[in-house]
């Protein structure tokens, strides 16, 4: 199998693909023989580079054409796509980068320009001059013939107890992500599609353009940070068929906007923790339509999710029943996956460390009403859900320890209207007391010591921390103080 044979190739090449606004506005429409073509010469230059099936190619390129096409390039050659947020720190890259040893980087100069050195890269003008018809180009990598079973994308986990993993999936996640495309996402042949995820997360990497494609529909990618003063503006421009947000974005835009119809718009889904009712009924006023919320994880991919045609009122906050085919099971409150069943299932970690058992234990706490639909509870485990990103503490624990006022620190979530729970830092200091100015100190020390939407937005000093009889935070102790 080919992700290029068997997807872009049944396509007309003159079928739109994906429609591109770049940061300033400007609007590209790229055909799949566009994307075909690109993908052709650059998998062509990576060969040259030393790129060979089984490497992987790190790519650091935000919400434009240029992501995608890199994509594409790897998954005909055979290597390994390693999409990650443009927002990591040098720490973040530098640990991503000794984890996977990557061939190739493929990204923007001000992002490259964080990785360690020796790590060979092309920039944007590279890739403009591989794109340029009417210079030689390298002859182009052969379409590999793959195994369902061979590596096709690396995403990495937050940490909990120690670094983010990172998670291998394999080729058959590709085509799996059918499953999820028809009944959660609901997109339809010559829809426009937006997933509004940056590239690097989980959700990015299977519905920006994956999902859309497996459903003869199209994307929309547009560059930039999320706008809410613009961001419905741009539904309506566009005529968006398909919206998925993050939870904090309709919340934002519920709360900051005026909303009003998008008479394109036919579905909204979303993902990543609960909406409130509010938030949906006010959707439901404006546009007409509900928020189909849905549930999954790096390792798994797309488990639940409110299917169309199904009313969210009445029942609003839920994650929606399993997806067809997808079987799952509650044990003392924790979500369980059978791992045979999902088609997304993760292959290893790059590790090389599988999982064998039957059952994939979540960590997340659910709740199932008489038809059958799932409510999230809440977690089992120390991960931190703020805005759609998902936050291991060990990483704020380890910014903050690197300062040289701390003497222990603890990361916990802590409630917040608008972004579903904040990072929150529990601090003990060295020989001082703490105030403002140096709350804001060690704010202005995480983002730079880690990507910025990790850093404490609350924090609090402290004598001492709740610990176990070892030795251990007892964060649950903390957590439980800020309900």
């Amino acid at each position: 199998m080919n992700f290029i044979d068997d997807v872009i190739q049944k396509f007309p090449f003159s079928q739109e693909a994906v429609i591109a606004i770049d940061g300033e506005g400007n609007r590209t429409v790229f055909c799949f023989s566009h994307l075909f073509a690109r993908s052709l010469g650059l998998s062509g230059a990576m060969l040259d580079r030393g790129v060979r099936r089984g490497d992987v190619v790190m790519i650091l390129v935000g919400s434009r054409i240029e992501w995608v096409v890199s994509m594409l390039a790897c998954f005909r050659m055979g290597a390994i796509a390693l999409p990650l947020n443009p927002q990591l720190s040098e720490h973040d890259l530098a640990y991503r980068v000794a984890a996977t040893n990557p061939a190739l980087a493929i990204g923007e100069a001000d992002y490259l320009a964080g990785l360690p050195d020796g790590i060979p890269a092309f920039d944007l003008e590279d890739l403009d001059r591989i794109f340029d018809e009417d210079l030689a180009q390298a002859t182009p990598a052969k379409v590999a013939s793959l195994a369902l079973d061979d590596p096709a994308l690396i995403v990495f986990t937050s940490g909990t107890t120690a670094e983010p993993k990172g998670v291998v999936h394999s080729q058959r996640y590709l085509m799996g992500q059918a499953v999820q495309a028809q009944h959660w996402v609901g997109a339809e042949p010559d829809d426009l599609c937006w997933c509004t995820a940056a590239p690097g997360w989980s959700k990015s990497s299977r519905n920006s353009f994956i999902a859309p494609w497996l459903r003869g529909a199209k994307s929309l990618l547009v560059e930039g940070r999320f706008d809410p003063a613009t961001r419905m503006d741009i539904v309506r421009q566009q005529e968006v068929n398909v919206l998925c947000q993050a939870p904090t974005e309709y919340r934002i835009l519920a709360k900051r906007t005026t909303l009003s119809p998008a008479p394109s718009l036919r579905r909204m889904v979303s993902a990543g923790e609960a909406l409130n009712p509010e938030v949906i009924g006010a959707f439901r006023e404006a546009t007409g339509l509900e928020i189909a919320d849905g549930y999954g994880q790096t390792e798994t991919g797309a488990v639940t999710g409110m299917r169309p045609g199904e009313a969210v009122a009445g029942r609003e906050g839920s994650m929606g029943r399993p997806l067809p085919g997808i079987e799952t099971r509650i044990v003392e409150g924790e979500l369980q996956v059978m791992a045979a069943t999902s088609p997304t299932f993760f292959h290893s970690y790059i590790d090389g460390s599988r999982f064998e058992g039957e059952w994939w234990a979540t960590g997340d706490l659910v709740r199932e009403d008489d038809e059958g639909y799932l409510f999230h509870e809440g977690r089992n485990d120390d991960v931190i859900s703020s805005a759609g990103y998902r936050i291991g503490p060990v990483e704020v624990e380890s910014a903050l320890l690197s300062h040289p006022a701390v003497a222990e620190a603890a990361a916990i979530a802590s409630p917040d209207p608008e972004r579903g729970s904040v990072v929150k830092a529990v601090v003990v200091l060295r020989d001082r007391h703490g105030d403002e100015a140096l709350a804001a100190e060690l704010q202005e020390h995480c983002r730079r010591e880690t990507a910025p939407y990790k850093y404490p937005r609350l924090i609090e000093f402290t004598d001492e921390l709740p610990k176990t009889a070892s030795g251990k935070i007892r964060r649950a102790e903390l957590r439980d103080r800020e309900t």
